[in-house]
């Protein structure tokens, strides 16, 4: 099981966004700030502690619960999009007095980086990002989607993770140690996203809102985001497990169009390189942000 998740240095709701959003700050006052974002729809920040937290040495980092997820729950009933999701990014980016930012989004907010950057790049209003590091992105298209959900399928009903399975139905944890029969349980459920699934009790348990992530995906329809790439100018270090369920052929793609791109192939990872590969995730994203730290200090 993760670390325990030391206490921010400051936190509150966004005023700025039609529904208040949870945020937490770590790291020095008045050191160049990071926006990070994190993955679901419709999860939460914490799962992304404590490991991120070795970029607070260097870095005022800025973290949220996206709209519907986490600390950001809300009772109205309209739906949560991806177009939802970007304008609140933009809303906090602003709250915080932040612009141009420089984002670093997991997964999912790897892609609504992307997609925050689109906007600003098409609508020449929003402000771009001065740079972006995506870590793991979620799949690019909706073909990769579907290859994504088969392997993830795949790994889930092989052999690794059926022992895993069947080994804690046959331990009595749950009458034992109901906590810790819980725990094994969460571990379980996201064994498919790693190269070796016993890393898993590294990973900082967190729950998804279904509603939510089932609305987004449903927003994006049948999403091919690649074309429109080359109009993203800004630096962007993409960071991609070789071991990763989702398609590494989708940032490979990501980095041929994107003129201002890198790519990163962590060999021994899978989906969650902080906790599977830190060494070499952290030394790429602090090579990155210190070669692009002009004008970054906000």
């Amino acid at each position: 099981m993760s670390s325990r998740i030391p206490p921010p240095r400051e936190s509150g709701f966004t005023t700025s966004t039609a529904v208040p959003l949870y945020w937490t700050a770590y790291g020095a006052v008045g050191a160049p700030r990071l926006f990070l974002l994190h993955g679901g729809p419709g999860a939460h920040h914490d799962y992304m502690l404590p490991q991120m937290l070795r970029l607070a040495d260097s870095y005022e980092l800025i973290f949220y619960d996206q709209r519907g997820g986490g600390r950001s729950k809300t009772s109205r009933r309209d739906a949560i999009t991806w177009q939802v999701h970007a304008d609140d990014l933009r809303n906090v980016v602003l709250e915080f007095g932040a612009e141009p930012p420089s984002l670093l989004g997991y997964s999912w907010g790897a892609l609504l980086a992307l997609l925050y950057a689109l906007a600003a790049y098409e609508d020449d209003v929003t402000s771009p990002p001065q740079r972006m590091v995506l870590m793991s992105p979620a799949p690019l298209t909706r073909e990769y989607r579907s290859d994504y959900e088969d392997e993830f399928d795949r790994r889930m009903a092989g052999n690794d993770v059926r022992a895993l399975r069947e080994g804690l139905a046959a331990s009595g944890l749950r009458q034992r140690d109901p906590a810790a029969y819980r725990q094994r349980g969460f571990e379980l459920s996201v064994a498919g996203f790693f190269a070796d699934p016993a890393r898993a009790r590294d990973l900082t348990p967190f729950k998804v809102t279904g509603r939510v992530q089932q609305s987004v995906w449903e927003s994006l329809e049948d999403f091919d985001i690649l074309p429109r790439l080359s109009a993203v100018q800004c630096p962007t270090l993409i960071l991609h497990g070789r071991r990763d369920p989702i398609p590494l052929a989708s940032s490979e793609a990501a980095a041929r169009i994107m003129p201002n791109s890198q790519l990163v192939v962590l060999d021994s990872s899978g989906h969650v390189p902080y906790v599977e590969q830190p060494e070499e995730l952290f030394g790429a994203i602090e090579r990155f942000l210190a070669d692009t730290s002009t004008k970054s200090h906000q």
